[in-house]
């Protein structure tokens, strides 16, 4: 396996998957895993060195990297730009290539030029191609995978991800009126679309909180949009937060929001909401309703609708929500020894 980071280095929903995914296949018998990423590895993980530096440093260190290098492995991506080639020691190793989201698209989000995106999707096009199999999280992103990048449908595997349900244990229904919302700070997540709800929900619960968790290159503006909002009273930007101060979090909320307008692949803090008893308000986003559809639609609201999602969250603060019982079951459903057992089904398709 070859990731971009390890999750105790910069934490984020691909760099999580990556490092609970490796863990979960070093529990498996009979499976021989090695995974290599930037920064502070799992244990039985390989550093490829500070995730800091020039992207070119971080390539070239990546595509030299021999860990687990035998013909015979299979190699598996999960960052387009990161990982050796397939060809080496004389063979031509299984390639497996996780799609986490269009890196391309989500550049241009963030206001790269024109340029830049193009030749990031080029790019992708070539590390992408000629790959045995490919990885997405959910139907939105087959179709995404195979529209926007021209790959063969009959290629691609949709693997939900888990969620670790010792990490995450529910608690007693909180009596706190407090929505957390854990998110990258980026355009693309909603935030600036739920600070605006925020004002009407506040408007008729004045005791109501809101705390975030993350950072991001949006920070500033969305701080700006707070003050200007007058609610720096209700809401709390937390920065990063340890697991424990995330567990804390999730005991002493009410309910979770994810707000995200665009590029969602599945939303794996959904998953962990719910793990720990909290229900997640999620926008019909991508994959991010698919772990909420069959449990209770009633938390799927449309996304960059402030409107809509201010009626969600001042319903819920009536009590209309899910109990911690009933969540902790939906998440129940999503485990990494079931997504392990689908990844080793799919490699031994190709050895």
């Amino acid at each position: 396996m070859t990731g971009a980071e390890w999750f105790a280095t910069t934490r984020g929903g691909l760099n999580r998957y990556f490092t609970d995914l490796f863990d979960a296949m070093k529990r498996h018998p009979g499976v021989d895993v090695s995974a290599s990423a930037f920064g502070t590895p799992s244990d039985g993980g390989n550093s490829l060195g500070p995730a800091a530096g020039s992207t070119f440093r971080r390539v070239r260190t990546a595509f030299g990297d021999r860990i687990g290098a035998s013909e015979n492995a299979v190699l598996d991506r999960h960052f387009a730009l990161y990982g050796p080639p397939r060809r080496g020691f004389g063979g031509k190793r299984p390639l497996v290539v996780h799609f986490h989201g269009p890196w391309a698209d989500e550049s241009r989000m963030s206001g790269e030029s024109e340029r830049a995106v193009r030749a990031k999707y080029l790019l992708e096009r070539l590390r992408y191609s000629g790959a045995d199999r490919y990885v997405v999280l959910s139907e939105h992103f087959r179709a995404l995978l195979a529209d926007r990048y021209h790959l063969r449908p009959e290629h691609i595997r949709v693997v939900p991800p888990g969620v670790d349900l010792t990490r995450f244990v529910p608690a007693s229904s909180s009596r706190r009126p407090m929505f957390l919302c854990v998110r990258r700070l980026e355009k693309r997540m909603g935030i600036d679309v739920l600070i605006d709800a925020w004002r009407q929900v506040v408007a008729g619960y004045p005791d109501a909180q809101l705390v975030i968790v993350g950072t991001g290159s949006e920070e500033l503006s969305l701080r700006g949009q707070v003050h200007d909002h007058g609610l720096t009273g209700s809401v709390t930007f937390e920065g990063n937060a340890s697991d424990q101060r995330l567990a804390e979090l999730y005991r002493e909320a009410l309910a979770t929001v994810v707000p995200t307008v665009s590029l969602e692949g599945f939303g794996l803090i959904a998953l962990e909401s719910m793990a720990a008893g909290r229900a997640p308000i999620v926008t019909d986003c991508g994959g991010l309703p698919d772990s909420v559809r069959d449990f209770d639609p009633s938390l799927i609201v449309a996304p960059g609708d402030a409107d809509a999602l201010a009626d969600r969250l001042c319903r819920a603060l009536t009590g209309d929500l899910p109990d911690p019982a009933r969540c902790r079951a939906q998440a129940e459903k999503f485990t990494w020894d079931v997504a392990v057992d689908r990844h080793i089904a799919m490699y031994r398709e190709l050895c």
